[in-house]
């Protein structure tokens, strides 16, 4: 992000495969030019959340900033479109800094896998049965069994997403938490969750692993027949999503949790 904001001009352009994205990509192009994202002072996202989340995944370790328009369906990250005073804009937007889960899972064959996540990571049951896991954070064993559809790990950024739809809660941007999050439990069936330090290490471990197999899926990228999976937060990578003042990230997850 450059020191003087007033000098925010460089703007690459990325749109969604939807017809409106699309189109509003030509008209802002045409209107403001368009550059290579890896020459741009911020990147300027057109779709929903899903479009956001690919953004952020593909320029993770550029430090260039994104900025979001609501040009698809959901649209949590996105600010609302506007064609007008977008160099304005953009040199007085909030930026939240965010850092990524980092998932290594371990699967039948024993080899072992990574893959970063800015929503949860997620294990899923892959049969009619039920999935039974072992759950330890940093070293300890928390939960000798856990008999359910599955478990998340939920970041601030990720918690008003399929992290509040499995009843989990909602965490302020800036709170240096983690939400540990059952998917639909059946043993101990009152468990809904723990808030851990954004500093814990969350091992699951996979029972019966042949009988009731799992899969591990951080964000857009999935693993199957897993037998543990670990996660933790990579804060060496730092990701900057760029906001109206009037419609901050911290702000939406705070409103968030008054809806009713």
């Amino acid at each position: 992000m450059p020191k003087d904001k007033k000098k925010l001009v460089k703007i690459a352009f990325v749109a969604s495969d939807h017809r409106e994205a699309q189109e509003a990509a030509e008209r802002l192009i045409s209107r403001y030019g368009n550059i290579a994202p890896a020459d741009a002072e911020a990147i300027v996202a057109l779709g929903g959340d899903g479009l956001m989340l690919q953004t952020l995944h593909a320029h993770m370790n550029s430090q260039v900033p994104i900025y979001g328009m609501h040009r698809g369906s959901i649209g949590f990250l996105m600010n609302e479109y506007n064609e007008n005073d977008l160099g304005e804009r953009l040199a007085a937007a909030k930026t939240s800094v965010i850092h990524p889960l980092r998932m290594q899972v371990r699967g039948s064959d024993g080899k072992t896998e990574e893959a970063l996540a800015i929503n949860e990571v997620a294990l899923f049951r892959e049969s009619f049965q039920a999935a039974k896991l072992k759950i330890s954070v940093d070293g300890k064993l928390r939960m000798e069994e856990l008999i359910c559809d599955g478990v998340l790990v939920a970041t601030p950024a990720g918690s008003t997403a399929y992290n509040h739809s499995a009843y989990g809660p909602i965490l302020p941007i800036n709170a240096p938490l983690l939400a540990l999050t059952p998917i639909s439990p059946f043993r101990p069936r009152r468990w809904r969750g723990a808030l851990l330090s954004n500093e814990a290490k969350v091992v699951v471990e996979v029972l019966e692993a042949e009988k009731r197999p799992v899969s591990a899926v951080a964000d857009h990228t999935e693993f199957r027949s897993v037998q543990e999976v670990q996660v933790e937060e990579d804060a060496s990578i730092d990701l900057h999503m760029m906001f109206d003042c009037d419609h901050a990230l911290d702000e939406r997850i705070l409103a968030e949790q008054f809806r009713y």
